[in-house]
């Protein structure tokens, strides 16, 4: 089987550290794991190629530099215009038999060429971009991208949404088929996450002999802005609360801070753990120097995405505490990390997370916004090991059982009509 993936977003480096690049990796990971020849398209390759995607072929669709807005949309329309002859050149050589797109802001070269061409074609449609970028970017010419849109909808021969907000945006630009806009959540590598292998009872076993294996050098844990200049006791288990993620205002990490200002008042050894990086980075940081919990805050920064497990395994429960949000159309990556890791969640009941963590019995779910009912939630789970062993391992068959890539990426390509062929390594809870 020989695919064509198509990504020319410029904000999204295929091989990158972001979310999205996560999510596309694991996509292409899928492709080449079932034996597909993968090509990939785009505007940004990123970074290093990991070494079990070497053998992607990746061709660079160039992007014209401008000094506007608006030129810099031409330029982009010009570049994605560019994805057609790719995928001819492919195509007379040795014929693609899938072409699957994450949907950009000025993407319709890709699935206009497949439904030409007569061959399957999948949208992957990740949040609707018009409206994001006019809110949170500029956008000069928003009746152009709504152009586009609809003709990288109407054209797919399957669209997957990454939420129900999400698919009904991509539904209502489908035309007279808006039964090809499917619901399809993220994903997560179980093989690559997985369980803490020292977890007892809930919590992480620190003896002797796993504290340097888990904590780092000379089994020290170092916390505060300057995680090489405190120490923190080791002679109790502290809970290590975990949030990981690109630190910007949606993503609620001032009532995070709030709440665990409470939770370290009634549980002494509480710690922060934040993973991740973006503008709130002081703000998150300053917040919890005021109320006085900088020393039990550790901000390890933006990590290649390799170092995620390792980090997942430092913790004892992990947050997603979003905020109350009017159009809550995420599907986060982190969460289903979390699943994977075995590690009890408190997340925000909003968007699909209720449904992601069984309405409870995979997650606790607290109202979006609310510090104190956070704060509640991540002490009752400090005390109750039971409760903590129960999400967790319901969390690791969650993952496994939906959410695992492999899952994700054979249903979208099923309501294209394409199979992909099985392959070893399947996964295990």
């Amino acid at each position: 089987m020989r695919v064509a993936y198509v990504s020319s977003d410029p904000g999204v480096p295929v091989f990158g550290r972001k979310g999205s690049s996560v999510h596309v990796q694991a996509v292409l990971r899928e492709l080449v794991r079932a034996g597909a020849e993968v090509h990939v398209v785009t505007t940004r390759p990123g970074g290093d190629v990991p070494a079990d995607l070497a053998d992607v072929v990746v061709h660079r669709l160039p992007v014209a530099p401008t000094g506007s807005t608006a030129g810099r949309e031409r330029a982009l329309q010009d570049a994605d215009a560019l994805v057609a002859d790719v995928l001819d050149a492919l195509h007379g050589r040795a014929g693609v038999d899938l072409v699957y797109e994450r949907y950009s802001l000025w993407g319709t070269a890709a699935t206009a060429w497949s439904r030409d061409a007569g061959v399957p074609s999948v949208l992957e449609v990740n949040a609707p971009l018009v409206a994001e970028q006019r809110t949170h970017r500029e956008l000069a010419d928003e009746a152009g991208a709504e152009r586009c849109a609809r003709a990288a909808v109407g054209a797919a021969t399957a669209v997957v949404a990454v939420s129900g907000p999400v698919a009904a945006w991509a539904a209502d630009r489908a035309g007279a088929h808006p039964e090809k806009v499917h619901v399809l959540s993220n994903g997560v590598d179980t093989g690559r996450i997985v369980p803490a292998a020292d977890r007892c009872g809930g919590r992480r076993d620190l003896s002797d002999s796993s504290r340097g294996r888990v904590h780092g050098r000379q089994g020290a844990l170092h916390f505060g802005r300057d995680t090489s200049a405190r120490r923190v006791r080791q002679d109790a288990t502290p809970l290590t609360v975990l949030f990981v993620g690109t630190l910007k205002p949606w993503h609620g990490l001032d009532v995070l801070v709030d709440a665990f200002a409470v939770v370290r008042g009634r549980v002494p050894d509480a710690r922060l753990l934040l993973v991740g990086d973006g503008p709130e980075r002081e703000a998150v940081l300053a917040r919890a120097e005021a109320l006085g919990v900088a020393d039990a805050v550790e901000h390890a920064g933006a990590v290649a995405p390799s170092d995620v497990p390792a980090l997942l395994h430092r913790a004892d429960v992990a947050v997603a505490p979003y905020p109350p949000l009017d159009d809550f159309y995420f599907s986060p990556l982190k969460v289903y990390e979390y699943l994977a890791a075995g590690l009890p969640v408190v997340a925000s009941a909003v968007g699909e997370l209720p449904d992601a963590l069984e309405h409870g019995a995979a997650g606790a779910l607290v109202p979006p916004g609310d510090a104190a009912a956070l704060a509640d939630a991540l002490v009752a789970l400090a005390h109750d090991d039971d409760r903590r062993a129960a999400l967790a391992a319901r969390a690791r068959e969650v993952a496994v059982e939906r959410h695992d890539w492999s899952v994700v990426v054979r249903r979208a390509l099923g309501f294209a009509g394409v199979r992909l062929p099985e392959h070893a390594g399947a996964r295990h809870g």
